[in-house]
């Protein structure tokens, strides 16, 4: 299995420029992408087991349903503005 400390790393790079803070507690991962000209939260998702994260394909996985919920929030937001 990979260390928690690769791992984080490797997450933590996925999202850049967007920045991304991953905390390891007790078997549980938690990732927190904040927006780096406005310093406001993206999206924060909590509670993921990282023995589910053994393989490079699982990260994979992991951080394209993240990015396609960031994405889908950001089209959200764009929409509500359109109808304002």
């Amino acid at each position: 299995m990979i260390s928690t400390l690769e791992l984080r790393h490797i997450i933590e790079t996925a999202f850049l420029p967007t920045r991304c803070v991953c905390s390891i507690r007790f078997d549980s991962l938690n990732i927190q992408l904040i927006d780096p000209m406005t310093q406001q939260e993206l999206l924060t998702v909590a509670g993921v087991d990282p023995k589910t994260l053994g393989s490079s394909r699982a990260i994979a996985r992991l951080i394209a349903e993240i990015k396609e919920e960031v994405r889908l929030r950001g089209d959200a937001a764009l929409e509500e503005v359109g109808q304002a």
